[in-house]
């Protein structure tokens, strides 16, 4: 058997071969070997994205707030949902509590400039239809300013890698001698025609450049805020109210502890001179509560 296994030299090299082969993975450690070479047992490495940044509301009680009885006169008021409070020096937005029934709504904040006697913070038409209150009933109302910051979101999952793939063993390989090629068809190859060089494609036309964009203002506060509205409807009457006299608003969703409200916003005025003739405007058009806030 052994003088029959030397006369095929084709044979023994192949053994040869392969025995080596079989050696040298034995004496890899399975951490040094590639990763198609590795054991399935191994979870898959999990990548971590960079996380995102969203906005949310935070309350900020050293600006405003009072923990009092509120009033709604029972007329219709203009500008949204509103609180008025003789301590106030600057508009602000607020989160405004009934305390007796739990309701809240998100809305401004401004300065009363009339003594009346009764509670101190005069509370306006929709503020009152939020906070469900009764015309001419003083209710217990908590009203704190609120600030924007930004704050990481949550990175989307990463599936785990997939498992690697396993070499074959050795015994999985078979040779077999090539067929030879058909007299007919290598006289085919002969005589085929040479390859046609691709026809070349047509370069794409450069993209249009984007116009101009109008300049960024300059001011801290560009816009003029008219109004914050629980009811998104009032919002879109109260932006065609502004469309009529000639501007131009934008109608802001955003939402707060769960509650949904539209900000109706006019700008960004380029300087101090056309943010002035916007508050103007709009003050003239009925909204004398108007104010310049940042965005």
């Amino acid at each position: 058997m052994g003088t029959e296994f030397a006369k095929r030299p084709g044979t023994a090299w192949r053994a040869a071969i392969l025995l080596a082969g079989a050696t040298a993975l034995a004496g890899c450690d399975e951490g040094a070997m590639p990763g198609f070479l590795q054991s399935k047992d191994k979870g898959g490495e999990t990548v971590s994205r960079a996380g995102r940044s969203v906005e949310r509301d935070i309350e900020a009680p050293e600006i405003f707030h009072a923990t009092e009885a509120g009033l709604w006169d029972g007329r219709p008021s203009l500008g949204g949902v509103w609180v008025a409070h003789p301590d106030v020096t600057d508009p602000e937005r607020v989160i405004i509590r009934n305390q007796q029934n739990g309701q809240f709504v998100i809305g401004a904040l401004f300065r009363r400039e009339r003594e009346t006697p009764g509670p101190r913070l005069q509370v306006s038409s929709d503020a009152a239809a939020a906070l469900e209150m009764l015309a001419g009933a003083p209710t217990n109302l908590d009203v704190i300013a609120l600030r924007r910051e930004d704050v990481a979101a949550d990175p989307d999952p990463v599936p785990a890698a997939t498992e690697a793939a396993t070499l074959p063993g050795a015994s999985d390989v078979s040779e077999s001698p090539l067929d030879p090629v058909p007299g007919a068809a290598t006289a085919a190859l002969a005589t085929a025609p040479a390859e046609t060089a691709p026809v070349p494609q047509a370069a794409p036309a450069p993209a249009p450049k984007p116009a101009p964009s109008k300049p960024v203002s300059s001011l801290d506060k560009p816009y003029i805020q008219i109004g914050i509205f629980s009811v998104e409807q009032n919002a879109e009457n109260t932006a065609t109210a502004m469309r009529q006299n000639g501007m131009v608003p934008t109608v802001r969703q955003q939402s707060s502890s769960g509650k949904a409200f539209w900000r109706v916003i006019v700008g960004p005025a380029q300087n101090e001179t056309e943010r002035a003739e916007l508050l103007r405007k709009i003050k003239a058009s009925g909204f004398t509560d108007a104010y310049a806030v940042t965005n």
